[in-house]
């Protein structure tokens, strides 16, 4: 019979054999004391230690009616290829709680299939949280590219850039834009996406069979400007120009139309791939981003959905 360990070294380990035996196994508390010959206090502790330190990911995979209802009615108004709705926390203002972890799970989808797919990947919060919740996978065959670039401002690379991410939980092709988010200047730009290797790039991202994408806000804490990729009255001239969201860089307004000149005769990123050819997935939720979802269902500049209930009754109540 197993032996309580006191050392820090092993204390992990023993929290995730308990989380394992009760998340798992189905065991219950006094069971996993029997199998690790620990108390039944200390079984309750190192499974609630196995949660707190990411050891284990708990997914609900039960389809909730309500859920479905929204699902099917959002595919419905917008005309969408994919439409997923997770339950909303009534006590939580988090932006990612829930959907990070459904994300997870689709993605996981599209690559666990034997055929070679091309994967374009957005940026943003959401994603990147997504991102962290893969399970380590192996799929050569499959291709993924990012739809922006990777350099921050000040020459760093840029956080909340995925590809990076994604590339430690999966093993296949990778393909960053080694670009800024936001070039200098329009002639920048464009010498910058006349090299070859980032024309190669973006004829593959325009070739994806599925793209994941964060839609960003453009209130007064933007996180365009938050991360210093805009500055404070680079943002207010797109807000005087009526942007209410940006997808990859690229802003626009209430009608889902892209503004002229500003920031997007310098945005860099690649242009989002054709609704026709691809599933363009928007992952976003709450009050703050709800304009900018909807000018992008109603422009179909998206045509996938993957938010909160209340998000979906917000969009579905709209005219």
């Amino acid at each position: 019979m197993a032996t309580k360990l006191d050392s820090a070294g092993t204390r992990l380990d023993d929290a995730a054999r308990a989380g394992w035996l009760y998340y798992v196994a189905g065991n219950n508390q006094e069971q996993i004391a029997k199998k690790l010959g620990i108390s039944r206090q200390t079984a309750q502790r190192l499974v609630s230690l196995s949660v707190s330190e990411g050891l284990i990911k708990v997914r609900l995979d039960h389809p909730i009616a309500r859920c479905m209802e929204l699902a099917e009615k959002l595919r419905d108004r917008y005309a969408l290829d994919f439409s997923e709705i997770v339950p909303s926390d009534p006590g939580s203002s988090s932006t990612v709680l829930g959907l990070a972890q459904a994300a997870a799970v689709e993605i996981e989808r599209r690559l666990k299939g034997e055929a070679p797919i091309v994967m374009a990947l957005g940026t943003g919060r959401t994603l990147k949280a997504a991102i962290e919740q893969l399970t380590p996978m192996e799929c050569p065959q499959h291709r993924i590219v990012s739809l922006t670039g990777n350099i921050a401002p000040d020459g760093s690379a840029s956080f909340y850039n995925v590809i990076f991410s994604m590339a430690d939980a999966v093993k296949a092709r990778s393909f960053p834009m080694p670009l800024p988010v936001i070039a200098s200047s329009a002639g920048e730009r464009d010498m910058l996406l006349s090299q070859p290797m980032v024309k190669e790039n973006l004829a593959l991202a325009a070739k994806a069979n599925v793209t994941f994408i964060g839609i960003g806000d453009l209130g007064d804490n933007a996180p365009l400007f938050l991360d210093g990729f805009i500055t404070e009255p680079e943002l207010k001239a797109l807000q005087k120009a009526g942007a209410v969201g940006e997808i990859v860089g690229w802003a626009f307004d209430a009608q889902g139309r892209m503004i002229d000149g500003l920031t997007n005769d310098r945005v860099a990123s690649a242009p989002m791939p054709s609704r026709e050819s691809s599933t363009v997935i928007a992952i976003a939720m709450g009050q703050k981003k709800l304009l900018g979802i909807r000018a992008a269902l109603n422009r179909r500049l998206i045509n996938g959905l993957l938010t909160d209930e209340n998000t979906a009754e917000a969009l579905l109540a709209s005219s």
